[in-house]
């Protein structure tokens, strides 16, 4: 193998490729969906190549699929996207991009981007993660959301191919994974019942805000138990320290 192309395949990049690939081939169920839900192609390709972050685009189309408002559909979607700004500022922290690199690296912090790349010890090594991944996904995503969306408008009646209900499917599919602990379980379950209760009560599209509310409210009740739980024995180390000759 020649030295350059043994120097370019690092452990990193080869770990993007392979999660870059296998993010971009969901792209197809992405690109049929959307139209399923009622969108063009060109919305579509817009959609994955603006808003590129796989759980907003698919909280969109699932909104937008229930006879949603646009409005609705933009608002779950946010809620969604507001992770990969945590994301940034890890990834800004780390790799100390310049300020011309910033907005373009933005467009690529995703999930996939940005484990591979703190997965990784060295800083060249980050680095190559993290554009490997997230670039490589971009590409893919992109490329299989076209060739989505051209199927989807040739399958015609989208409840014919059960395509009415799989954007809630693909969605819980992302979920799924993340269900390792019992907290988020039970977090999973009381969204589901908060759902079902508010769906026949509210239009559609305000379901998943009322629950993304639901769901603030209790991450900011466990912070403050869990800050004041740190106060506490913080303050009674201090006292036990005293206590000390």
């Amino acid at each position: 193998m020649p030295a350059t192309q043994a120097k370019w395949l690092t452990p990193a990049t080869k770990m993007g490729l392979s999660i870059a690939i296998a993010t971009g081939l969901y792209g197809i169920s992405f690109g049929a969906l959307s139209i399923a839900a009622g969108l063009n192609l060109w919305q579509t390709v817009a959609l994955s190549a603006l808003m590129f972050t796989g759980g907003s685009q698919f909280a969109f189309i699932g909104v937008i699929s229930g006879g949603g408002a646009a409005s609705a559909a933009f608002s779950a979607a946010s809620l969604l996207g507001i992770r990969n700004a945590v994301y940034g500022m890890q990834i800004k922290q780390t790799l100390r991009p310049t300020a011309k690199w910033v907005p373009w690296m933005a467009q690529v912090t995703i999930d996939e981007s940005t484990a591979v790349s703190l997965g990784q010890s060295e800083i060249a090594e980050k680095k190559r993660g993290f554009f490997t991944a997230g670039v490589g996904v971009y590409v893919l995503w992109n490329l299989f959301t076209l060739i989505g969306a051209l199927l989807g408008e040739r399958m015609g009646d989208p409840a014919a191919w059960g395509l009415d209900g799989a954007a809630v499917a693909a969605f819980i599919g992302l979920l799924w994974p993340r269900l390792k602990a019992t907290e988020p379980v039970l977090i999973a379950l009381a969204a589901a019942v908060v759902t079902a209760i508010a769906v026949p009560l509210s239009a559609p599209g305000l379901p998943i805000l009322i629950t993304a509310a639901c769901a603030a409210l209790y991450a900011m009740s466990t912070a403050k138990r869990a800050s004041a739980a740190t106060e506490h024995g913080e303050l009674q180390s201090v006292k036990e320290g005293e206590g000390k000759p």
